[in-house]
Order: structure tokens, then sequence, then C-alpha cells
């Protein structure tokens, strides 16, 4: 008799834990709309790069303002050039259907620049437009780009994203120098 109570005891414990647990579920508040996925990108907080490529390139650094919800940094950096010429900000992103799309700056010479940071894209006929501007096409193999030369500084939005994410972000550049 006490091996039938003590299978019916712990049969009893399980089931009272198991509603401990379930009510702790249900009560405690969690977030099930976030992927294994979305929890493994890490993002990046760039204020600081920011300010201080600002403080430190020869050319006015560009980010991007009230990109819509989904966006999220991943990388960032400023890499200065000895010379005073060929300095770099890039600043990578993810867009809300977990495409990259990246923005790059450089006043190193535009061509060289261009082929490194959109992995061997080639431009293409016709222009996109960005609010008043108009930016040159590049279609590649791993990436499209928007790009956009202007005296002292090439900025190129490119990534894995299509032409019009690439586009949402080149729209949404705010660009300045030593804040």
């Amino acid at each position: 008799m006490r091996g039938k109570q003590t299978v019916r005891d712990m049969v009893l414990s399980l089931a009272v834990i198991g509603v401990l647990v379930a009510g702790i579920y249900v009560f405690i508040p969690h977030d099930d709309s976030e992927s294994a996925e979305d929890k493994a990108v890490q993002t990046a907080d760039y204020r600081v790069a920011l300010l201080t490529a600002r403080r430190t390139a020869p050319y006015a650094i560009a980010e991007p303002k009230g990109l819509g919800k989904g966006w999220r940094a991943t990388s960032v950096w400023y890499k200065a050039s000895n010379d005073g010429k060929g300095g770099a900000w890039h600043l990578g992103f993810l867009d809300p259907e977990r495409e990259y799309a990246a923005l790059e700056q450089s006043d190193a010479p535009a061509e060289k620049f261009i082929k490194d940071v959109t992995l061997g894209a080639e431009k293409v006929e016709g222009t996109q437009a960005v609010g008043a501007a108009k930016w040159d096409r590049y279609k590649g193999e791993t990436y499209n780009a928007l790009v956009r030369e202007e005296p002292g500084v090439t900025t190129v939005v490119t990534g894995t994203a299509p032409y019009g994410r690439l586009a949402e972000m080149a729209a949404s550049l705010e660009a300045k120098k030593g804040d």
C-alpha cells in the first residue's frame, strides 16, 4: 500500500507544479513576437561613433533620421586616414524584412571606393530620384546600390535590400559636420 501512495503523491505533486508553471507563463509578461533569428541579431548603438566621425572627418557625415519601425543598426565604424584623404564611414542596418542596407561614405577616390563597398556592382543606366536629388544605380551579384558623388565625398547606400528600401534609407540621410 505504501508504494501506491508514493506514486499517487508524486503524480499529484507534478500536477500542482504544472499548474503553477502554467500560471506563471500566463500571468508573467513575455514577448513571443520576436523570433529566434531576431534575438540572435545584435544591434549597434552608433551615437558615439557618429559624434567621433563628425568631429574627425573632413566631410559632413550622414546619418539616417526617421527610418520606420523595424530598422536596426547592426554595425558601425569610422576609419580616419593618415594622409587626410580616404577616411571612411560605415553604418550597417537590417531593414524590416531583415535585408541588409548600409550607408558608406568616403573622400577616397570614388571609383575604387564604390567598387569595394558594393562588392563589385556595376553602374546601370538610369538614376533613382530620392527627394530632389538623383542617385546613380548600381547592380551586382551580391549588392545593389545607390550612389551620389559630390565634391569631397561619395555617399553609397548599398546592400541586399531592394532599391526601394535603399531609396528609403537614402531619403532619410542627414549630413552634418562637427557635432
